[in-house]
């Protein structure tokens, strides 16, 4: 059985984790199934974002305890959330039970995060005597506020998908049977965009966040004139004033 399924079609790539007697936690296999797919996701340029799921109750309970106590295990972060990192086009994760420790990682790794009105969410590796070693602690705290980012992070709590929704942590709740076609919507319309546009967009967001005002808008800046120059961006005009949808080319 696979352990991670990807599949392709108008734009969109799944990712669905498989491996639902243990909760989809992940070892090896599945991290790098997983950004073999994100690879994937950045080099074709017919595809425009990704959706990530798990299989199941749950999302993903983060790394299999098991394996990561095993010799196999040494450098497991070293690959997968550096390509998160890395990524210049959006990605959906599609939260449904259990979203914890590594599983919420790569959540937080995405752009949006749509969940289940079941879903509950947690950084437990405090109770192991880890913290969190997939960028956990510094995402976090860059998604919802410091004082609840850090009071999970302390206490290895969870919280429910009415309460991840009241911080920020998640876009969206709704019922589980509606999970994947939201997550859909939401990837639908990022396809239809301007895919040049799209990954400029999450660039520029992605530097912003991390430089002083000023610095910020000369990158925007510096985005805005290159796009203009594109054909994609000559095309959208020509669309507009025409009143048909744009033939993007991604050039």
């Amino acid at each position: 059985m696979d352990k991670v399924i990807v599949s392709k079609k108008n734009g969109i790539v799944h990712v669905h984790i498989n491996r639902p007697d243990v909760m989809n936690a992940c070892d090896g296999d599945t991290y790098n199934a997983i950004a073999d797919a994100w690879d994937a996701l950045e080099t074709d340029p017919e595809l425009r974002v990704g959706i990530l799921s798990g299989e199941g109750r749950s999302f993903c309970v983060g790394t299999d305890i098991k394996w990561v106590n095993s010799p196999e295990s040494d450098g497991f972060v070293d690959r997968l959330y550096p390509r998160l990192l890395t990524l210049t086009k959006p990605v959906i994760a599609a939260i449904q039970g259990h979203c914890n420790g590594g599983g919420l990682e790569q959540a937080l790794g995405a752009d949006i995060r749509v969940c289940t009105d079941t879903a509950q969410f947690g950084f437990g590796e405090i109770k192991l005597g880890w913290i969190p070693g997939g960028h956990g602690t510094q995402r976090l705290p860059r998604t919802i506020l410091l004082g609840p980012a850090l009071e999970l992070l302390f206490t290895g709590r969870r919280i429910d998908a009415a309460n991840a929704y009241r911080l920020g942590l998640v876009n969206h709740v709704v019922d589980a049977d509606a999970l994947m076609a939201k997550a859909e919507e939401i990837a639908g319309e990022i396809v239809k965009a301007a895919p040049l546009a799209v990954q400029k967009m999450k660039s520029v967001v992605m530097q912003g966040l991390d430089m002083p005002l000023n610095e910020a808008v000369k990158v925007e800046k510096d985005a805005f004139d290159w796009l203009l120059q594109t054909e994609d961006a000559k095309e959208g005009g020509r669309a507009f004033t025409e009143k048909r949808p744009p033939n993007w080319k991604a050039q």
